[in-house]
């Protein structure tokens, strides 16, 4: 290490917090998206490598047709309502769909140990149908199971990174 890096301090990064039942999307690559608490819910991520353009949607639930008013006050909250919007936004900001990278964690088993709602993976099943009849794959997932996760998309890279109770952090 040269005497002069020493001493250069890389700019900060800035965190962009999802909620639950939101989305955001940036063109900034010196930003990193994360959203917490992903149980049964699902943490979809979007990017673009060219220009460095991502998204983040956390959803809860499988299809809007449970509650038209809700859907129309919080259409993120919804699969099939949030992710359209997801994909829109980052068109919006230049994003090509040729080159998007799709990666999705959660839709876990989370607090329904006898799988009475199985909502994780009604979940999954409404995001992998969804994206079948609009011509789109997942790239890399980590579906199922029992535990909760924090995902974090970094913009500057499109390196995705789960954190998950037990487990050292990994990438998807």
């Amino acid at each position: 290490m040269s005497l002069a890096s020493k001493w250069v301090i890389p700019p900060p990064k800035k965190t962009l917090v999802v909620g639950i039942a939101d989305k955001v999307v940036s063109n900034d690559p010196g930003a990193e998206l994360v959203t917490y608490s992903l149980g049964s819910c699902l943490g979809i991520t979007l990017y673009d490598p060219a220009k460095r353009i991502g998204g983040l949607l956390h959803v809860m639930l499988p299809n809007s047709a449970i509650s038209a008013a809700k859907a129309a006050s919080c259409p993120m909250m919804f699969v099939d309502t949030g992710v359209p919007r997801l994909f829109h936004a980052l068109y919006e900001l230049g994003a090509d769909r040729a080159r998007l990278v799709l990666k999705v964690a959660g839709g876990a088993q989370f607090l329904d140990p006898d799988g009475v709602f199985n909502i994780g993976e009604r979940n999954q099943a409404a995001l992998a149908e969804l994206l079948r009849r609009n011509g789109f794959s997942i790239q890399a997932e980590d579906l199922g199971g029992v535990s909760s996760r924090t995902l974090r998309l970094q913009l500057d890279s499109g390196r995705v990174q789960i954190h998950s109770p037990g487990r050292p952090p990994y990438s998807l």
